[in-house]
């Protein structure tokens, strides 16, 4: 009997045999995807030789991980992957206190390079602003227009705005004595606010490791007081030794009535002036002008520094209420009681001024 007409046995099993293939076909190319793929992930990162070449800015801000500082420097064509930096990272550990910050970097860096210039300080972009000892607040506003480029209507604005500052409540809302003195790094894109605010941070820093405000009251003081006397003390003598002593005069006048008569203050209530003191200066109007008033001036008339603050919290025990500077080329100053021995030095300041 003939078969029906249809396929043969052959042509039958070379038909049931085309889905297998098809199907090995597309498991090789899938093998051949997941190897490609795995290859991306787990293989060596895309990563750049050298140093790269030109100059880039890449800021990198507070707390930020591996992986967040590798997308910042991937954004910027720094390095050629975020997997290449975090695998240098974690081979360093000093990749730990990469300071946040504006780095001056390369385009096209190694992972390697790239993190060496993150850990060399010289790569970071800052300006310098200095706060000297006894700065008042005037000179502070001129130091950061100066140095930091922040143009000074800026500055000017932040200072009319000390709430924001963080500020001591004791402060009464005065920046007078409160911007610390030291050196602070600003970054480019930091505002008048920030810089102040560092330095505003630095004072309370200070005054939390001398237990300020404990010690003040212990002794009958209000902090602000404190602070208003360390600035008397910072602004009277160059010399740190003889802070102490300067502190226990200021107690004693204060203790007997006698007004403190500095010069400083009157200064203070003229503006800065440079030139020497008339006497028609020391009539000047003014709460600050401690010839005519008693007592303390109304707040601190500069920033003192971490010894000032110290004296004025631990006075030196003795009885002067007189002190003159007999050398203002090396600074001698000399303590007494005695209105005699005051006119004396006085008359030895005078031959040492010539």
């Amino acid at each position: 009997m003939t078969p029906p007409d249809g396929p043969g046995p052959t042509q039958t099993r070379s038909r049931r045999s085309m889905p297998v293939v098809i199907l090995a076909t597309v498991a090789a190319v899938g093998v051949v995807v997941a190897l490609v793929a795995g290859w991306r992930l787990f293989g060596p990162p895309a990563d750049y030789d050298g140093t790269g070449t030109g100059t880039v800015r890449v800021t990198i801000t507070q707390g930020a991980s591996a992986k967040r500082i590798g997308s910042s420097l991937l954004d910027a064509g720094v390095v050629a992957s975020q997997r290449a930096f975090v695998q240098a990272a974690q081979s360093d550990p000093r990749s730990r206190s990469i300071a946040p910050g504006t780095y001056a970097l390369a385009q096209r860096m190694s992972a390697e390079a790239a993190l060496a210039r993150l850990l060399d300080p010289t790569s970071r972009i800052t300006a310098k602003v200095v706060v000297r000892e006894g700065a008042t607040v005037r000179s502070v506003a001129q130091e950061i227009t100066a140095n930091s480029g922040i143009p000074a209507p800026e500055v000017a604005a932040a200072l009319a705005n000390p709430s924001t500052l963080g500020l001591p409540s004791y402060a009464g809302g005065q920046l007078e004595g409160f911007l610390f003195p030291a050196t602070y790094d600003t970054d480019p894109g930091d505002s008048a606010s920030d810089v102040l605010r560092q330095m505003v941070s630095a004072y309370t820093t200070a005054a939390t490791d001398l237990n300020l405000e404990r010690r003040a009251a212990q002794q009958g003081l209000t902090p602000q007081q404190v602070v208003t006397i360390a600035s008397l003390v910072q602004a009277e003598v160059a010399n740190p030794a003889d802070f102490p002593k300067v502190s226990r005069v200021i107690r004693n006048r204060l203790a007997k009535g006698i007004p403190l008569q500095f010069d400083t203050t009157v200064v203070y209530a003229l503006g800065g002036v440079t030139r020497p003191l008339t006497l028609k200066d020391l009539q000047v109007d003014s709460p600050y002008n401690l010839y005519r008033n008693k007592g303390l001036p109304p707040g601190p008339i500069s920033s003192p520094s971490r010894k000032a603050l110290e004296a004025a919290l631990s006075p030196a025990r003795g009885p002067w209420i007189y002190f003159v500077t007999t050398n203002p080329t090396t600074g001698e100053t000399k303590f007494t009681d005695s209105y005699q021995e005051f006119l004396r030095y006085k008359a030895e300041f005078k031959a040492n001024s010539r």
